[in-house]
């Protein structure tokens, strides 16, 4: 591929054309991209729901295809199932799309476009793009609806203060810049290569958590067993586990909730403590993407919640049950948590902080909190009913062989996952490169 080097906007026939920053070799010195819009390139049509939809369902075999939002994974291309069916009668009062056609959701996680391997009935929830111009290859529009410009259109021109809604009008508009048909078949061929490499990559990466989902099953013991199903052999014949409460092996601590809680205006983008929020502690771990800080003086006024190292945080409201570890690689000496977190600070040399880490991933862990957690609009854990849970534990060089099982097992994921997130980004950044803004002239 090759940048462009032209300086002016183009003009042909009097009509303005756009060029991307970036051209395969062979398309470097080809004219630029025409301009429409998608209202004038396709037929942009919303779907029907028949009501009451349940009168219309059907496990017939000659049923129709119902397609539901929940029926398409949000990483996927093409649709190829629907897991409901609607009786022929419906056929009035909804709307027939085909393979080959593309549809978006107009609400919730609006503008991403599928293409469509089935015919299906499509309620209002969706809009559909059909009778597709031979202007336009239908995988390279596709990845245009898909590309960050198109998606940044339909975000600023979306209604609604709460939930955000598109309607077949403001997708219509859509400004669609197209090359020739070659060219937009190499874009598109592109762009379906990386898509491959992806979805093997996330397969990859499904795999392996699967593997620890599994293992995690075998190496602690379940509800109601002394031993795991599965001990590395030098812990073969070491016998049962011991268990305890929490509060005799562990100091469970809740955040400073006082008069000296940090108010809005008091947090800064950078200072000398990182006051952890929600975002900040994931399914698998920290994340410091969105961080906040407290000064010096606001740190030294708060009593307790500061972390120190080897502690296992716990989220306790919201989201709760999610844990992260401050091990030695955390790169922020001064961390206090929030009043939605507790601190699990072991007490006694019994139980190895690493095993504690590994412990919070375990099914058995997960069901206490499961069935302790209370609040219909926001679930919450008390710092007394965690100081209740059971923690099983094995020797200490038993609990540092899974410790260190489990970390090796967890590190394998976060490089896979890097892997992933480096080729969404690269596909991101070429689709800024390869798709012109509409209007955009040559530089």
């Amino acid at each position: 591929m090759s940048n462009t080097t032209k300086k002016t906007a183009t003009m042909e026939d009097g009509k303005p054309v756009s060029v991307p920053k970036l051209r395969f070799p062979e398309f470097r010195e080809a004219e630029g991209w025409d301009e429409s819009i998608l209202g004038e390139l396709s037929e942009v049509v919303r779907g029907g729901s028949p009501r009451p939809i349940d009168g219309f369902m059907t496990t017939s075999a000659d049923g129709l295809n119902w397609l539901k939002i929940g029926d398409v994974d949000k990483e996927a291309k093409f649709v190829t199932q629907t897991a409901e069916k609607v009786r022929r009668e419906a056929l009035t009062k909804t709307r027939v799309v085909n393979p080959g056609d593309l549809i978006l959701s107009n609400s919730m996680s609006f503008g991403r476009p599928y293409i469509l391997q089935i015919t299906t009935c499509i309620h209002d929830g969706w809009i559909a793009i059909t009778k597709i111009s031979k202007k336009t290859d239908r995988d390279f529009l596709y990845y245009l609806i898909s590309a960050p410009g198109s998606q940044s259109y339909f975000l600023d021109n979306a209604a609604g203060s709460g939930v955000l809604n598109l309607n077949a009008d403001i997708i219509k508009a859509l400004s669609v810049c197209f090359p020739s048909s070659p060219e937009q078949k190499k874009i598109a061929a592109c762009f379906s290569s990386l898509d491959e490499l992806m979805a093997a990559q996330a397969r990859k990466l499904d795999a392996l958590k699967s593997h620890k989902k599994g293992l995690m099953q075998q190496l602690f013991p379940r509800e109601g067993e002394t031993q795991p199903r599965l001990r590395f052999p030098e812990f073969q014949n070491a016998g049962e586990w011991d268990a305890e409460r929490f509060d005799k092996l562990l100091e469970v601590i809740d955040g400073d909730r006082g008069a000296n809680y940090p108010k809005a205006d008091e947090y800064s983008p950078s200072g000398f403590c990182l006051f952890l929020s929600a975002a900040n502690v994931s399914k698998t771990g920290f994340k410091f993407e969105v961080m906040q800080f407290i000064s010096k003086e606001k740190d030294d006024a708060l009593r307790k919640g500061k972390l120190k190292r080897a502690d296992v945080v716990l989220t306790t409201r919201g989201t709760v049950g999610q844990f992260a570890f401050y091990s030695d690689e955390i790169p922020y000496e001064n961390i206090r948590i929030n009043s939605g977190m507790v601190i699990l600070r072991t007490k006694t040399k019994k139980i190895a902080p690493e095993y504690l880490y590994s412990f919070s991933g375990s099914n058995v862990l997960s069901s206490y909190i499961k069935n302790t957690a209370f609040g219909n609009a926001q679930q919450q854990l008390t710092v007394g009913e965690i100081n209740k849970f059971q923690l099983r534990y094995p020797s200490l060089d038993e609990q540092q062989r899974i410790a260190d099982c489990v970390t090796n097992l967890d590190d394998l994921i976060a490089a896979q996952t890097q892997k992933l997130d480096a080729l969404k980004a690269h596909k991101k950044g070429l689709m800024q490169q390869l798709f012109p803004s509409p209007g955009e002239v040559e530089a």
